[in-house]
């Protein structure tokens, strides 16, 4: 059994974590998310710690905000777009059980700010690696989310994921060294 609680969007959400894995919910009924579910969420990190794993779209990210920015300190679980869609639908709940178990084995716990080990990633280092103001940023930022297990999101968000998960120089050269590698193998395929 998975010790931290799951938050999740809704009721089909709850439904494949428990198909793929052992755990426990707390549903938050879509992005309007109330002070009750909030503080249900707060008691729970502080009891046996909280797993975000809402959906890779923008109401999914506008919950992990407002649940991050209001409990501090929670831990991710991130899925790509593509293992999350079905017929055109994002969600979890279309999620095999396979990628929610891979999901959950490469959770990341954000950083609280003061806590020791911050990231040193500067946003010259995301120019550098083309994932800004490039002409494929957009698909050189999906592709190290996925390796560096942070999930997709704009430039700005990537620095903050960066930032708030510790992601160190070393780990970020070995992502975009994986990236690069993949990269040239799709170029000669």
């Amino acid at each position: 059994m998975i010790q931290e609680i799951i938050v999740v969007e809704g009721r089909d959400d709850t439904v494949a974590i428990k198909r793929a894995v052992d755990a426990e919910t707390i549903e938050t009924g879509g992005s309007a998310i109330g002070d009750e579910v909030l503080r249900r969420i707060a008691l729970a990190k502080e009891r046996r710690g909280v797993i975000i794993f809402t959906d890779p779209d923008h109401a999914g990210e506008r919950i992990r905000k407002i649940v991050s920015a209001k409990v501090p300190g929670c831990k991710h679980a991130f899925l790509t777009q593509e293992e999350a869609t079905r017929k055109s639908d994002i969600g979890v709940e279309n999620a095999s059980r396979e990628s929610i178990i891979r999901a959950l084995e490469n959770v990341r716990t954000e950083a609280v700010t003061g806590q020791d080990g911050e990231s040193d990633i500067t946003m010259d280092d995301l120019m550098a690696a083309g994932l800004l103001v490039h002409p494929q940023a957009a698909a050189r930022r999906l592709e190290m989310g996925k390796l560096l297990g942070i999930g997709y999101c704009n430039g700005k968000q990537f620095y903050k994921r960066c930032r708030m998960f510790r992601i160190g120089r070393e780990e970020f050269a070995l992502a975009y060294e994986r990236m690069s590698v993949s990269q040239k193998g799709d170029d000669n395929g």
